[in-house]
């Protein structure tokens, strides 16, 4: 069997460096907000190309946190597309904010720029475009919007850590971006973690008393803040993986394009290639009209996969009564056929071929 992920598989090339740093961080006797967060923090704003790293607990936090500390009016709107994962959407509630969904680009599953436009309104403040499966959003005509109607952008890029638009990494390309760092991530942790970029000097200030307590002075509260920190450990582990994360970026890369190359199934949607040196690869997402019969297959056959994902957020039981599934074509097509092939760093050319094989083989 090949299983869609493996998690051990993934870590062991890592986990002499994970082991060390992990120990140094125990005999430190510092475990929280000490220098495994702060070399973190320096380390990752580097690579994403800003001024602000700030480490939080996880992933919707670093959205929440954010969308909070702009200050905006509560009921204040945010636009997002209607087919990623829940998280996006809950942290625009969470924030006290209201989450307007729009269908994603039906070529790339990416927030489209044209229905973004369609649902402004004067009370519109933010734009949450989602860089999903490891392709960044088109975010020339997202920031043409965002200057014309003097709206904020937060990325979304907890799926896209070292994936570029233009020579600029995402976490970069509008005023803060949130990061994810789960495990399953292609810079994960060993458990939940999260942080946020940005180039903005106050926002960064604000982030860092949101994420403890309220406070950046001991004992001193400035306001309703929360417990969302990045953990030492966490942290630690992620110094030990970051500087691999390119050449395993690339090697993503490679095992995508002997898919886009070899795969030959019919009926079989493959995901977009234009933008194939530039995407992170996080997920290798396909579409088949009769996706449960081929994925039993691929399964009889010793091919696990996933689903990115079969149930949207507006079918989701806390939002199902805000919106209808009819306003949503796009999304609703993507949920019945979408399947996600394995793909990770660990795997290997013959590991790919049998897949390949199997999936070319499928009638």
């Amino acid at each position: 069997m090949i299983p869609f992920l493996d998690l051990s598989r993934v870590n062991a090339p890592h986990m002499a460096r994970i082991e060390a740093a992990m120990q140094a961080v125990a005999r430190s006797g510092w475990y929280v907000l000490g220098s495994a967060v702060q070399t973190f923090e320096e380390a990752f704003a580097a690579y994403v190309g800003v001024k602000h790293c700030i480490g939080v607990a996880n992933g919707l936090e670093a959205l929440t946190l954010t969308l909070k500390a702009w200050n905006l009016p509560p009921g204040s709107e945010v636009i997002t597309q209607a087919n990623a994962y829940v998280a996006s959407v809950l942290a625009i509630s969470q924030a006290g904010l209201t989450p307007v969904l729009v269908d994603p680009d039906p070529a790339t599953y990416l927030l489209d720029a044209d229905r973004v436009a369609a649902a402004i309104t004067p009370r519109t403040r933010v734009i949450l475009p989602v860089h999903l499966y490891g392709r960044c959003t088109p975010m020339a005509p997202l920031r043409a919007l965002a200057d014309q109607h003097k709206l904020l952008i937060l990325e979304d890029a907890a799926q896209a850590h070292g994936a570029t638009q233009q020579g600029q990494r995402a976490g970069s390309l509008g005023h803060a971006a949130g990061f994810s760092f789960y495990p399953t991530k292609n810079l994960g942790a060993l458990g939940d973690a999260g942080a946020i970029t940005t180039n903005d000097d106050q926002l960064a200030a604000q982030l860092r008393q949101w994420r403890n307590y309220g406070s950046s002075q001991k004992y001193i509260n400035e306001v309703p803040g929360h417990n969302s920190r990045l953990d030492e450990i966490q942290a630690a582990v992620l110094s030990a993986k970051l500087p691999f994360l390119d050449a395993e970026n690339d090697h993503r890369r490679a095992l995508a394009r002997r898919y886009l190359a070899e795969l030959q199934c019919d009926d079989l949607v493959l995901p977009p290639a234009n933008t194939i040196d530039d995407d992170a690869w996080h997920l290798f997402v396909v579409c088949h009209p009769r996706r449960d019969d081929f994925r039993a297959y691929l399964h009889q056959h010793g091919v696990g996969t996933e689903l990115h994902y079969p149930i949207p957020p507006y079918r989701q039981p806390v939002y199902a009564s805000q919106w209808s599934p009819a306003d949503f074509p796009v999304t609703e097509t993507l949920c019945r056929k979408i399947t996600t092939l394995p793909l990770s760093t660990y795997m290997t050319d013959s590991e790919i071929s049998v897949i390949t094989y199997v999936i070319n083989n499928y009638r």
